[in-house]
């Protein structure tokens, strides 16, 4: 991971919410080395690659890596162990996203976190090793 957190000039085309709809946010506290993850972003390098993630002082920015359309905004605040989000909204726009239930959202946009953002070192890791084996490129 480089020193800086990624910012809006290091993505190609990100399209704001449209029609943000409020979502309960999830209740999980992320640590301090966790919101230090969080803030980094996250930018597709593969094709496969499904998210973009930035962050703004303290709100997150998911969007969609093919068309840039944000789906998720996060904002997070300190608390006892670390942060939380404390409000959330998704893309209400149909014609953008199809979005589920508002349980689902939550759930949806905690696991983009966890497994998009948190174990994007994971993921690198793995490209790598499928590289060394002859099955992909780094």
């Amino acid at each position: 991971m480089d020193a800086d957190p990624l910012t809006r000039a290091d993505f190609r085309r990100l399209i704001p919410i449209r029609r943000p709809q409020p979502i309960a946010p999830p209740p999980r506290i992320w640590t301090a080395e966790q919101w230090a993850r969080i803030r980094y972003g996250v930018n597709a390098e593969l094709l496969d690659e499904r998210w973009l993630a930035l962050v703004e002082g303290d709100r997150l920015h998911l969007h969609r890596s093919w068309t840039g359309y944000g789906v998720y905004r996060a904002d997070f605040a300190p608390c006892p162990g670390g942060r939380r989000i404390r409000t959330a909204w998704v893309e209400g726009d149909r014609a953008r996203y199809r979005r589920g239930s508002d349980r689902h959202e939550a759930v949806l946009l905690e696991t983009v976190i966890r497994a998009v953002i948190l174990n994007r070192e994971s993921a690198a890791l793995e490209r790598r090793l499928l590289a060394a084996m002859g099955l992909a490129e780094v």
